[in-house]
């Protein structure tokens, strides 16, 4: 446990003191609606007095435990220092209903809006997130905690061009080293190694209709790791530069999946097969590495990044700064550059997978 998540547990057991009750609609005037989930609801507000615009996230508090609502008022607050992560505004406070807390309210919408069906967005505008989201996440990890909900909807926009994003949504926050229940969902977002949780009572959710939960399995305890944010980063930009996915689910099931594992075990095969001591291939900036299906589109500077992140060991996955390498590059071969251009001025509408929004069954990881 390093110092900085020792303190957020300080401070959360100092503010539950001084969380006081107040009337929203004294302070605020609520203006609309920004989003909502199983946590609760965030709205747009301005405060009364001094004119301020800011984000009201509400949590029910029948459902939420006080700890978990101070954790995250308390890291976003005095932790989230970096130009792309939210951040807390110092107000917190209880209504007969709900717990809230005033954040930053990022007024052009989420990733999510932005990534056209098929076409995703320009390459250009991947490069500016994937590199402010690798500062983001490198601050987080460097204070021992690790985001581990990383995905379009919790990356918002700052301007409608992607020049200024910040992550956001810190509840599913955990300090590294912890142990926390391992949850499979089905989503390529899920990482290969929680699969040894599927069918579990934690991933219950996860199962697909028609499935048998196999009651023998028991829960799974498992180490938060920082190698979670990076797959996640890696399938987040796939998704930003395709408008699709990899493969639907990261399952042995799943054929997608094993196509692009057996182009990585051939990818990382030692030189001489016979000699067990011979260092496997490593992902380098000039390297020309053979390239799985969904993958042909892509430079081997864009193959090398996503070999980098989309590890399907754990430990040796790449960092989000180790990914920062990468940038500055065509990732993208000019002809299918050219064909999603020519997409993207015929297509028009907001909201990219969501099927895989309404398939995601996430629960507590």
């Amino acid at each position: 446990m390093t110092a900085a998540t020792k303190l957020l547990d300080e401070m959360c057991h100092l503010t539950i003191q001084s969380l006081a009750p107040m009337d929203t609609s004294e302070h605020f005037k609520v203006l609309k609606l920004l989003g909502e989930g199983s946590y609760g609801k965030v709205m747009l507000a301005v405060h009364r007095k001094r004119g301020t615009p800011m984000a009201l996230k509400f949590f029910p508090r029948e459902s939420t435990p006080i700890f978990s609502f101070l954790r995250e008022y308390n890291l976003s607050l005095s932790f989230c220092t970096h130009p792309s992560l939210t951040r807390a505004l110092g107000i917190a406070y209880s209504t007969p209903s709900h717990y809230v807390f005033a954040q930053q309210a990022s007024l052009f919408g989420d990733l999510y809006d932005v990534i056209i069906p098929e076409v995703g967005v320009e390459e250009e505008v991947c490069h500016r997130v994937v590199s402010q989201l690798c500062g983001a996440l490198t601050h987080l990890h460097h204070l021992g905690f690790v985001h581990r909900d990383l995905k379009p909807e919790n990356v918002f926009l700052c301007d409608s061009a992607c020049r200024w994003v910040k992550l956001g949504d810190f509840g599913m926050v955990k300090s590294q080293g912890s142990r926390v229940p391992e949850v499979w969902y089905s989503s390529p977002y899920c990482t290969p190694e929680a699969e040894v949780a599927r069918g579990n009572e934690d991933s219950s959710k996860g199962i697909k209709d028609g499935d048998q939960k196999d009651e023998s399995k028991k829960r799974i305890w498992v180490s938060v790791e920082p190698s979670t944010d990076s797959w996640a980063l890696g399938i987040l930009t796939y998704a930003m530069l395709t408008g699709t996915h990899p493969w639907a689910e990261t399952a042995s099931d799943c054929f997608s999946y094993q196509t692009y594992l057996e182009w990585f075990d051939r990818a990382n095969r030692p030189v001489d097969a016979l000699d067990v001591w011979a260092e496997t291939q490593q992902p380098s900036l000039n390297s020309e590495l053979p390239k799985a299906p969904q993958f042909a589109c892509f430079t081997s500077l864009a193959c090398s990044f996503f070999h980098s992140l989309l590890d399907p060991r754990p430990g040796f996955r790449g960092q989000p700064e180790c990914a920062l390498r990468f940038l500055g590059g065509n990732w993208v071969l000019e002809p299918e550059r050219a064909r999603l251009q020519e997409k993207r001025e015929k297509k028009s509408g907001k909201g990219a997978l969501r099927n895989m929004k309404e398939m995601e069954g996430r629960g507590e990881r």
